[in-house]
């Protein structure tokens, strides 16, 4: 996990920053005991005067706890090793770290005014719907049927959320141990939930200009996973659309291995150049689809689904009560009522391409040595800075008013150093001062320590 040293600074320094860094971006746990002193300096070729110095200064800004001599344990900056980081950004710092967008506030207000007239008519039942409420469940049901895939309301099983629909998955799909085939990079979330149901994430890394078909059939034929997660449409965090041929055979891959393909297809809506290719699961129906509201309409609806063949959705729908008993029903009115509204989403992709077209033209701008492919659609785009230097930039970024989402957050084993996350999801206005803030980061990287305050934590990030 550390590079190599580059000279710039002291070297207890430099590894005190490195150290920081793989705690503050959630590769290191919080609360994990480090190596002693005499066997980390061991390990990395450095002297113990070295590690001692680096341990020292990291309690000192409270990223270790205990004294010295002692084994000394992870935390964060000015909290106690169980506390959870807050998902706000302080004030006048630019949260880009997070790949949302505000809610559209006439159109999710009204759907909720039309929710709330409608919910006498659900008011004498007990309120508990696993499968969630009829007329959500048809309303979704349509926008697949639209997508050129027939679909029934028996069909989609509602959740609170795209990661609600992925952790009741996994616990259907899979069992301990398992392998899950994934995207490398992939959504952070997406692959803390893999870890989480105890699963073993198999990372099959995109091709240059799309996914890597004979690299994804060559995992599935040589690990015999339980289940691949992929994200055709406007992929978290590259911003990529897999082509129709490219799902075709992914779909015939999965099917080929007796693998369950997961397709996560939460950034569908926001397509800025062209609508996608049909959905995945016109290849074969055994295929299981995810999708929300969180990114097209507001995070704060809370409301996803999952599709899958009628047997599927029965089997999720029986095994929910083991994790909670429904979603809440006003959510499920208001969100069915921001389905049929027509007008919605095509005011939200002419915001996105407007923002786009703005974070396109500064980061050419002001950082012309950062590449980047321009995405079809989605929230973000993937920039790939000169050096290895993503963490340090996200770390120091806070000095100059933004949080930023380092590229190892999107990896299974610490790469994309070389990368960030770059949302266009604020205002122009907001968009101008990120990138200068951005500018003067990059440029600033080497003259002095990492701010303790560091990037955004697995818990800060969306």
């Amino acid at each position: 996990m550390l590079p190599p040293p580059s000279g710039r600074g002291p070297a207890y320094r430099e590894l005190a920053d490195h150290l920081r860094l793989l705690v503050l971006d959630g590769r290191v746990p919080l609360g994990v005991a480090l190596p002693g002193e005499r066997e980390l300096a061991a390990a990395l070729g450095l002297s113990r005067t070295t590690v001692t110095g680096a341990y020292r200064l990291l309690r000192e800004d409270g990223c270790l706890t205990g004294r010295q001599g002692a084994r000394s344990t992870t935390a964060l900056p000015g909290r106690s090793g169980t506390s959870t980081p807050g998902p706000e950004a302080p004030d006048g710092v630019l949260d880009l770290a997070y790949a949302a967008l505000p809610a559209a506030p006439q159109a999710v207000h009204a759907a909720y005014a039309a929710a709330l007239q409608d919910l006498p008519a659900h008011l004498p039942s007990h309120g508990y719907s696993p499968a969630g409420v009829g007329v959500l469940r048809e309303a979704v049901a349509e926008t697949y049927t639209a997508r050129g895939l027939p679909t029934t309301a028996e069909q989609i099983l509602v959740t609170s959320g795209a990661q609600h629909a992925l952790h009741l998955v996994l616990r259907l799909v899979t069992a301990a141990g398992d392998r899950v085939v994934v995207d490398h990079p992939s959504y952070p979330h997406a692959l803390d939930a893999v870890r989480e149901a105890r699963c073993r994430p198999v990372p099959v890394a995109l091709g240059s200009t799309g996914w890597d078909v004979e690299g994804f059939r060559a995992a599935l034929r040589q690990t015999a996973p339980t289940m691949a997660y992929v994200i055709p449409d406007f992929h978290n965090p590259t911003g990529r659309c897999m082509t129709g041929q490219e799902r075709a055979a992914i779909v015939r891959a999965a099917r080929e291995s007796r693998t369950t393909l997961v397709v996560d297809e939460t950034l569908v809506d926001l397509h800025l150049d062209g609508p996608p290719p049909p959905p995945a699961a016109v290849h074969h129906p055994d295929v299981i689809s995810i999708g929300s509201t969180s990114k097209s309409y507001w995070a704060g609806l809370r409301i996803g689904w999952v599709r899958a063949a009628p047997g599927t959705a029965a089997r999720l729908a029986a095994a929910r009560p083991s994790v909670d008993m429904g979603s809440p029903i006003v959510e499920q009115l208001a969100t069915a009522a921001l389905l049929r509204d027509p007008d919605v989403l095509p005011a939200r992709r002419e915001q996105l391409r407007v923002q786009r077209t703005a974070l396109v033209a500064l980061l050419s701008e002001h950082l012309p040595g950062w590449r980047f492919e321009v995405p079809p659609g989605g929230l973000s785009l993937w920039a790939e800075l000169p050096e290895p230097v993503g963490s340090a930039l996200a770390a120091l970024a806070p000095r100059h008013g933004l949080r930023l989402a380092a590229g190892p957050r999107f990896g299974v084993d610490g790469t994309f150093e070389r990368f960030l996350r770059l949302p266009f999801t604020l205002p122009v206005a907001e968009l101008e001062r990120a990138v200068s803030g951005l500018a003067r980061a990059d440029a600033a990287l080497g003259s002095a320590p990492l701010d303790p305050v560091g990037p955004a934590t697995s818990a800060q990030l969306a």
